[in-house]
């Protein structure tokens, strides 16, 4: 299974909640929620976390993007743009998607905290 960076993962090898960050071919590049500790592990030894998972670790649905309605409007802006080839357009669609996922999903778990 493929896996999106910033998805949040079981490493069922050790029962641990972890975030990618990115892959290769048959390995997932993990870390700690919010940043931290690094590691590497098959695709095949990570699942996807559930929300009470998330949850009993701190990191509620609201610090994932997954669901958002205006996440999604503003990727679909993104990829009209790319079709545009308007490279300006493309940067302000990119600058937009960051803003809103900070803005509405990192900040506010960060915050709380």
């Amino acid at each position: 299974m493929t896996y999106r960076n910033g998805a949040y993962v079981m490493d069922i090898r050790e029962n641990r909640l972890a975030q990618v960050i990115g892959s290769t071919d048959a390995h997932v590049q993990v870390q700690r929620p919010g940043g931290g500790l690094q590691w590497e592990v098959l695709a095949t030894d990570l699942r996807l976390a559930t929300r009470e998972e998330r949850d009993a670790a701190g990191f509620p649905a609201s610090a994932s993007p997954v669901g958002c309605t205006e996440c999604a409007e503003l990727a679909a802006a993104r990829r009209e743009a790319g079709e545009s080839g308007d490279e300006e357009r493309v940067v302000d669609a990119m600058v937009a998607v960051r803003t809103h996922f900070r803005d509405a999903h990192v900040l506010p778990y960060w915050t709380r905290r």
